[in-house]
């Protein structure tokens, strides 16, 4: 199936089975907002979940907040957003379309990458084991030149933007051909910036009130909490203050469904250090972020480490954590070591005093801090797209069926656990709510007894759910049940005084935990 399909597929399934909602869809939507369903917000909850004892619950020395949305405005002053929080804007004359001019480049820059990775899959099939991709990668012309190519762009755009010289991107726009995605057309106007905060007014009249920010980010939220935290949690260096939080950005072009949103939540944890060790910490939440990913058994290699050439103004140290999506692969995580700006700026401009006091050294420094911030829906998405396949299914007949199945890791999943009574008479209904009744304060579990059995697997695999119990005659007889495993499909007759035990087994975030630390 192709990717564009594919990506598709996924947007119509997510609405269909309760996932993802277009937010106000009954006025005709809200462009690049979205509502999730009641399907969505048990698998949100989860990954969130996951995320917040893995940070906090695993790690003595990290804790949590939650700060306010709402923040005085100097907070962003001093953070640089109402001054530098700007996305280059460029529209088409002629498709009326309006899009981020680094990213029409960047899009650009991706298809010599792609002349680049097909001229390895090249010499991959044609010298099998014996291919050497690093060696092809330092010496194949047609690679050599296509590398040459992203560089000069590159280096090009990264200068543009570091003298915020908008006419130098648009003429790179020029130079590279670069034509509309709409309409082909190259008739474009000149490069503008767009400042991405959303803002309002605080107080009761028009007269008497004052602009204030809906937050960019969670971070600075952290970092004005930094004394508090430390000084009523007596916490000693190195420590980290973890938050999961909304955050509002005014995106001119915002797409890929809940890729790019207007409001999207973030999991942050910034972690104090001092001075100096800054670079050893920073490889440290690398080495323990990436395995955090990995712990949800998604595709390896659909994981790759990005480096950052051109660094933010206030890091020494930046990589993304990029995922493949069906679009392409994408920033997913950043780990960004991001010296002591932050907590200086708001020294600078609050006038209080933000520094740590090193009894064992008996110096006082500002901490150095090592950020890890990753999108909670962009996580989302990668669990959908990874987890979304269609399967053959042979039948007993002999003939075969399509069955669309969510693999979403089992302590994850919305629906932990399907009962199911075979038929809706004779008593087996009652005995499958007996059933509910007794695991429900430990699994989320669904009661379905429309259609048929096959029906009602089906319906399962698709919303993702690992395991369905299902109570036939012979359970009243021996207070079995029959339990069945949703990516094997195989069935297993067990007791049902054994059940909460082998789910415990089969679907504990414990499990997931264990594989990272």
């Amino acid at each position: 199936m192709a990717q564009d399909d594919l990506f598709k597929k996924l947007i119509a399934h997510a609405k269909e089975y309760g996932f993802i909602f277009q937010s106000s869809e009954i006025y005709d939507g809200l462009s690049a907002v979205y509502d999730y369903g009641q399907m969505g917000v048990e698998l949100k909850n989860n990954i969130k979940k996951f995320w917040w004892e893995a940070m906090v619950k695993m790690n003595e020395n990290i804790v949590g907040i939650d700060s306010a949305i709402f923040m005085h405005p100097e907070v962003w002053n001093a953070s640089g957003h109402t001054s530098a929080f700007n996305d280059p804007l460029i529209d088409n004359k002629d498709s009326k379309k309006r899009y981020r001019a680094d990213d029409l480049i960047e899009e650009h820059i991706q298809k010599y990458q792609a002349k680049i990775d097909k001229e390895v899959a090249k010499a991959r099939k044609k010298f099998g084991d014996d291919f050497n991709k690093d060696q092809f990668l330092e010496t194949n012309p047609n690679v050599l030149r296509n590398k040459a190519k992203i560089n000069e762009i590159q280096d090009r755009l990264n200068g543009a933007l570091e003298s915020d010289n908008l006419d130098e991107i648009k003429q790179i726009i020029i130079d590279c051909g670069i034509a509309c995605p709409v309409s082909g057309s190259k008739n474009w106007t000149d490069v503008r910036q767009f400042n991405l905060m959303f803002d309002t007014q605080l107080g009761s009249v028009a007269e008497g009130s004052s602009k204030i920010y809906l937050r960019p980010e969670t971070a600075q939220g952290i970092f004005v909490n930094y004394l508090n935290v430390q000084k009523t949690g007596r916490m000693k260096i190195p420590f980290g203050i973890a938050q999961i939080g909304k955050a509002f950005r005014n995106e001119i072009v915002a797409r890929q469904f809940i890729f790019r949103m207007r409001e999207f939540e973030q999991m942050e944890m910034q972690f104090f250090v001092k001075p100096g060790t800054e670079m050893e910490w920073f490889e440290h939440w690398k080495d323990l972020r990436i395995k955090w990913h990995q712990a949800m058994g998604l595709p390896t290699e659909k994981y790759r480490f990005h480096k950052h050439e051109k660094l933010a103004h206030y890091a020494n140290a930046a990589y993304d954590i990029e995922f493949e999506f069906p679009f392409g692969f994408k920033e997913l995580e950043g780990i960004h070591s991001r010296t002591n700006f932050d907590l200086s700026q708001h020294q600078e401009f609050s006038g209080k005093k933000i520094q740590y006091f090193d009894h064992e050294s008996g110096e006082s420094y500002v901490p150095y801090v090592v950020e890890t911030s990753i999108g909670l829906d962009r996580t989302f998405l990668t669990i959908l797209s990874a987890g979304l396949k269609e399967e053959e299914v042979k039948k007993e007949n002999g003939k075969s069926d399509t069955r669309t199945v969510l693999q979403i890791p089992p302590a994850l999943a919305p629906i932990k656990l399907a009962v199911l009574p075979l038929v809706k008479k004779d008593g087996l209904p009652e005995k499958a709510r007996e059933i509910i009744n007794e695991l429900k304060f430990d699994f989320t579990c669904q009661y379905d007894e429309k259609d048929s059995i096959g029906r009602r697997y089906r319906r399962q695999d698709a919303i993702g759910t690992p395991y369905c119990i299902t109570i036939d005659h012979t359970t009243l007889e021996d207070n079995t049940v029959t339990i069945r495993d949703r990516d094997t499909m195989q069935q297993e007759r067990v007791d049902i005084n054994s059940l909460a035990q082998i789910l415990d087994d089969k679907v504990s975030m414990k499990k997931l935990l264990k594989k990272i630390f």
